[in-house]
C-alpha cells in the first residue's frame, strides 16, 4: 500500500469520460451493449475511487501532512460536483429501455438504490455538500489534534484508552479528568460546528423538499428495506427488554469491580485486576492474527496471506493520526486497507477482528465482477464484522494467555451493553434534526434525558464536560457520518445470534456466516439475514426472545449461583 502510486484526479476530464458513457448508454443498441457501456464505467469510478480512498487513508494517517491534507480537501471540493454527474448516468442506467434485462445481471438492489441516490442528491445543494465535508474535517481535525502531557510524555487520545481503563480507579479518574478538560477547552467549537452541520444538513434537506433531514439522512443511509418506524421499533423493543438486562448486567459489573455506583471512569472497566490486555507488540498481535485466520479457515487463511503481502495494515497509534479505525476499500486491486490507533488495549485485538471482518467480507465480494454486488448497506457489513469478532473467540488464547476468557466474557457483555448506547445515539439525532434550531444547552439536556432513559446505572456527575451532557460531542459519527450508528446495534443483534448458535453448532454457524458475507449486496437486508436463518430485528417480540437467551449465557456462571 505504501509503494501503490497516487495520482489526483483530474475530475473535468473524468466528468468528461463520464459524460460520453452517459450518451453512449442513452444511444445502446441492445442489453449487452448497454451491460458494455456499465463495465467501461466500472474502471473510471473504479480510478475515482481508489485515488480519493488513497488520498483519505494517507491523510488519516498523518492529519499535519499538507500535501495529503491539500489531497483531502480537494476530493471534499470536487467529490460533491461529480456524485451529480455520476448520479446523471446512474438516472439513465436506471431509466434504459433494457432495465429488465441489466436486471437480471446486476440485480434489482441496485436499482433501489440508485433510486435513493436520486432522491439524496442534486446539483443545487452541492456547495452545501462541500461546506459539509469542510465542517465534518474540521472537526476530525480538532479531535485528533488532542496531545496530553501523562507524567511527562505526550500521547494522542486514542493513547489514553489504557489509562481510561486503568485497573487503579485515581489513575481512571485522572485520565477521564484530563480528556474532559480538553473536550471543555474546545467547547465552543464543538458547539459551534455542530450547529453548523445541523443547520447545513437541514438546508440540505429543505432545498430537495423534505420536512427536515431524517428523510434525507435515511436515503444517505441507503435504508432500502426498512424506514424509521421500524428503527422505533426496534429502540422501543431495547428498552423495554434489553436495559433492564443491561442494569443486571451493570450490578454484575459493579460488584466485581468492588464499587456502589458505576461513575464515568469505571466505563469499559469489567475487572478489579484490569481488562485483559494482548500480550506482546503490535507487530506479534498482527503476528497471532495471521496465525488464527490461517488456522480459522482456508478462506481466511487466503485473505490474511494477501493482507500482509500487500501491507494493507496502518495500526499504530501516533501523533497526528485520525481517530478511530475503519476498513476501506480500495477497487483497482480488490483489496482493503485497515486503519487503526493501537493503544496497549483488548482494543487492539478487536481491530484484528472487527476490522478483519469488514475486510474479509470485501475480499470474498471483490471476486464478484458486478460491482453494486459489493455496495453493501452499512448494517450489513457491521454484522459481518461484530459477528467476527465471536467467531474468533476459540483462538483468544493467542492474544491474552491465561485471561482469554475473562476477554471473551467482557466482549460477551460489552456487546450487549454497548445496544442501548448505540440506541440513545440514534434517538438524539432523530430529535435534534426534527428540531434544528434547538441551542446547544438545549442539546445537551436531551442528550442528559436520554442517558436516564438508556444507561440510568451510569453516574457522569464527575466530569464537568460530561456531566453538562456533552459525552455525544466525541462520538464522532454523530459529527461525521448522521444516522450511521443504529445500523451498529442491528448488526450486533444479529452478531448475537451467531454467538448463541455457534455455541450448538460452530460450523453450521460459520457456513451460514461465509454464506451472507458471499450474498453481500445481491440482496436487501432483511431478506439475507432469513436466508441464512437469522431472525428479523424489526419484528416484534424478537428482543425479548433474544434477552432470555442471553441470560441463560450470563447468569450460569458460578459468581450468580
Amino acid at each position: 500500500m505504501k509503494e501503490m502510486k497516487y495520482e489526483r484526479i483530474d475530475f473535468a476530464e473524468a466528468k468528461k469520460k463520464l459524460e460520453e458513457l452517459t450518451n453512449h448508454l442513452k444511444n445502446a443498441s441492445d442489453a449487452d451493449e448497454a451491460f458494455a457501456i456499465h463495465q467501461k464505467y466500472y474502471q473510471l469510478s473504479d480510478h475515482i475511487q481508489t485515488m480519493a480512498a488513497l488520498a483519505m487513508f494517507r491523510h488519516s494517517i498523518n492529519t499535519a501532512d499538507p500535501y495529503y491534507d491539500r489531497e483531502n480537501a480537494y476530493y471534499d471540493k470536487e467529490l460533491p460536483a461529480f456524485t451529480n454527474a455520476d448520479i446523471l448516468y446512474q438516472t439513465t442506467l436506471y431509466e434504459s429501455a433494457f432495465r429488465k434485462k441489466l436486471e437480471e445481471r446486476i440485480g434489482k438492489v441496485a436499482f433501489k438504490n440508485i433510486e435513493l441516490q436520486r432522491k439524496s442528491n442534486d446539483p443545487k445543494i452541492v456547495s452545501l455538500q462541500q461546506e459539509e465535508n469542510t465542517l465534518v474535517t474540521e472537526y476530525e481535525k480538532l479531535l485528533s489534534s488532542a496531545v496530553f502531557d501523562w507524567e511527562g510524555q505526550n500521547i494522542s487520545m486514542s493513547e489514553m484508552g489504557k489509562y481510561q481503563t486503568s485497573p487503579d480507579r485515581n489513575v481512571r479518574k485522572k485520565a477521564w479528568d484530563m480528556v474532559g478538560a480538553f473536550m471543555q477547552e474546545h467547547s465552543e467549537e464543538w458547539d459551534s460546528l455542530y450547529d453548523k452541520l445541523v443547520h447545513n444538513r437541514d438546508r440540505q434537506a429543505k432545498k430537495l423538499g423534505y420536512q427536515d433531514y431524517r428523510t434525507l439522512g435515511y436515503y444517505r443511509m441507503q435504508r432500502n428495506c426498512y424506514g424509521m418506524e421500524e428503527v422505533e421499533v426496534f429502540r422501543d423493543q431495547v428498552k423495554k427488554y434489553l436495559v433492564p438486562f443491561v442494569c443486571r448486567l451493570q450490578e454484575k459489573r459493579a460488584k466485581r469491580l468492588f464499587v456502589d455506583t458505576l461513575k464515568i471512569y469505571d466505563n469499559g472497566v469489567y475487572f478489579a485486576n484490569g481488562n485483559p490486555v494482548p500480550q506482546g507488540s503490535p507487530e506479534e498481535i498482527l503476528q497471532a492474527g495471521l496465525s488464527m485466520y490461517r488456522e480459522l479457515s482456508e478462506e481466511t487463511a487466503d485473505f490474511m496471506e494477501k493482507m500482509m503481502e500487500g501491507d494493507m495494515f496502518d495500526v499504530l497509534g501516533r501523533k497526528n493520526k485520525r481517530q478511530g479505525g475503519y476498513m476501506e476499500l480500495l477497487a483497482e486491486p480488490r483489496m482493503p486497507l485497515i486503519f487503526a490507533n493501537f493503544n496497549g488495549t483488548s482494543g487492539d485485538v478487536d481491530v484484528i477482528t472487527h476490522e478483519c471482518g469488514h475486510a474479509f467480507q470485501f475480499y470474498l465480494a471483490a471476486q464478484d465482477d458486478i460491482r453494486e454486488h459489493w455496495d453493501i448497506t452499512m448494517e450489513t457489513a457491521e454484522t459481518h464484522s461484530m459477528s467476527m469478532e465471536f467467531f474468533t473467540n476459540p483462538w483468544m488464547e493467542k492474544f491474552f494467555d491465561e485471561r482469554a476468557q475473562d476477554f471473551r466474557d467482557m466482549q460477551l457483555e460489552d456487546a450487549i451493553c454497548f445496544i442501548p448506547y448505540g440506541c440513545m445515539v440514534d434517538e438524539f439525532q432523530h430529535i435534534i434534526f426534527e428540531n434544528p434550531d434547538m441551542t446547544p444547552k438545549e442539546r445537551h439536556q436531551v442528550w442528559l434525558s436520554l442517558e436516564k432513559q438508556y444507561r440510568p446505572y451510569l453516574c457522569l456527575e464527575d466530569v464537568a464536560f460530561f456531566a453538562k451532557g456533552a459525552w455525544w460531542q466525541k462520538q464522532h459519527h454523530i459529527y461525521s457520518m448522521p444516522f450511521y450508528y443504529i445500523d451498529y446495534c442491528i448488526a450486533q443483534v444479529c452478531a448475537l445470534q451467531y454467538k448463541i448458535w455457534m455455541q450448538k453448532d460452530y460450523k453450521e454457524a460459520w457456513q451460514s456466516y461465509l454464506k451472507l458475507c458471499k450474498l453481500s449486496a445481491g440482496d436487501f437486508f432483511v431478506a439475507m439475514i432469513r436466508q441464512v436463518g437469522l431472525k428479523n430485528p424489526f419484528e416484534d417480540g424478537f428482543m425479548k426472545d433474544l434477552v432470555e437467551k442471553l441470560e441463560k449465557i450470563c447468569f450460569n456462571k458460578k459468581e450468580e449461583q
